[in-house]
């Protein structure tokens, strides 16, 4: 039987709905509005079109934000200034600088200059620190998404074996963080695969749930799940264009081929995707609640 397909679409949708009562609750009981500040550098097509899409996401739940927008060639000193303006300005609760910023700028050290309270992204080491000793400020975006997903499609990893491929800072590690802790929605065994590993599919061919995120286009075959596996595929990789010039996406499994013989599956596009944004908003919201306890 084909798999059950994970609609990361419905379930951000679910979650927003949420966030809307959550918004609403905050704004009467507490007088404030949860606020965003994103910070942008250049006009990279992709960073432009990640910023419109969390402001959007923040008009449709309520939430006040603002981008604030500095050419290709601004310098460092302009860019730590403006975060640390922000860190003190009472109306912004969340603080997102845009990645990639120009190669003249150090993204650490702009990013480790967000209040550790108002860094919705989960970035800076403080709060990285805290994710991995299983208490959390905020958990990162893509990541918590991840998360979700499975516990809203009823894939809960509680004592499964989840093989996560990949090691990043931004998803492979903290999805290792999250999932491992003894919590509820959690306590899974985990393993983590890479570059670096001598026969991978002797490994993910164990996974009970697997978690795609190594960056190569249908990294992940067939013969490499077991029957019965969960594939969250966390990667988005553009391998040509249509006709029409629409991209054409893939994630970093093969979908048509597991697809007849997992569980379940995230689709790319409409997986993992719609998640992240929605994960942010509701760090938002959360920065918010908890700055004005």
């Amino acid at each position: 039987m084909p798999a059950e397909i994970i609609s990361g679409t419905k379930v951000a949708a679910s979650i927003r709905e949420e966030l809307k009562e959550k918004v609403t609750e905050i704004k009467a009981k507490k007088g404030i509005t949860p606020g965003l500040a994103m910070v942008r550098v250049g006009e990279d097509p992709g960073s432009v079109s990640y910023v419109s899409a969390k402001s959007k996401a923040s008009e449709q739940l309520g939430i006040h934000s603002q981008t604030i927008v500095y050419p290709i060639d601004a310098t460092e000193a302009e860019v730590l200034a403006k975060v640390e303006e922000l860190n003190r300005d009472p109306k912004f609760h969340g603080i997102l600088v845009q990645l990639p910023l120009p190669k003249h700028i150090d993204s650490d050290k702009i990013l480790n200059t967000i209040d550790p309270r108002k860094d919705v992204d989960g970035f800076h080491p403080v709060n990285v620190g805290r994710l991995l000793i299983g208490e959390p400020y905020f958990m990162p975006c893509t990541p918590h998404g991840v998360q979700e997903l499975l516990i809203r499609s009823g894939n809960s990893p509680e004592g499964k074996h989840v093989v996560i491929c990949g090691r990043s800072n931004i998803v492979g590690k903290p999805v290792m963080a999250i999932l491992m802790q003894k919590k509820k929605g959690a306590n899974a065994t985990v393993t983590v695969v890479h570059t670096g590993t001598k026969d991978m599919a002797s490994i993910t061919r164990q996974a009970d749930i697997l978690i795609a995120a190594m960056g190569r286009p249908k990294a992940i075959t067939a013969d490499m799940v077991k029957e019965g596996v969960v594939v969250i595929d966390v990667g988005v990789n553009q391998v040509g264009t249509t006709a029409e010039g629409k991209r054409i996406l893939v994630g970093d499994s093969d979908f048509e081929g597991i697809k007849e013989k997992a569980k379940a599956i995230t689709p790319v596009p409409g997986g993992v995707g719609p998640m992240t944004v929605t994960m942010l908003m509701a760090n938002t919201v959360r920065a918010a609640d908890m700055q004005s306890a």
